[in-house]
């Protein structure tokens, strides 16, 4: 007797989404690189790997067909709101930085690289 309302309660409620307040916890999700303006702003042309290293770290992606590019990604996902993305593309000549792309703006406000 006590089984048939169990039953239907138990299947009432799986067909229906759980309130936020009782939805499992989840947590920010930041992976990459994380570059500021501010940071960006202190690359000058002509600054070595070394000095570029010092001031963005290590780059995330580094392809041996490409030494003279380095890659910076960066996502965050935060629960219940869009997946932020940043990527900048370094790109150095004869071992001096050349030029910079990507989504965070260089030094004077121009996108697309550094002159």
């Amino acid at each position: 007797m006590l089984r048939a309302p169990t039953l239907v309660l138990a299947l009432l409620l799986g067909a229906c989404a759980l309130p936020d307040f009782i939805a499992p916890y989840r947590i920010d999700i930041q992976q990459g690189n994380y570059i500021t303006q501010e940071m960006v702003s202190q690359l000058k042309p002509g600054m070595s790997k070394e000095q570029v290293r010092y001031l963005l770290g290590t780059p995330l992606l580094t392809d041996i067909f490409h030494a003279e590019r380095w890659d910076y990604v960066y996502s965050f996902d935060r629960r219940g709101q869009p997946r932020e993305h940043r990527r900048i593309a370094v790109f150095f000549q004869d071992g001096k930085l050349a030029r910079l792309d990507g989504d965070v703006a260089p030094a004077g406000g121009k996108q697309g690289g550094t002159q």
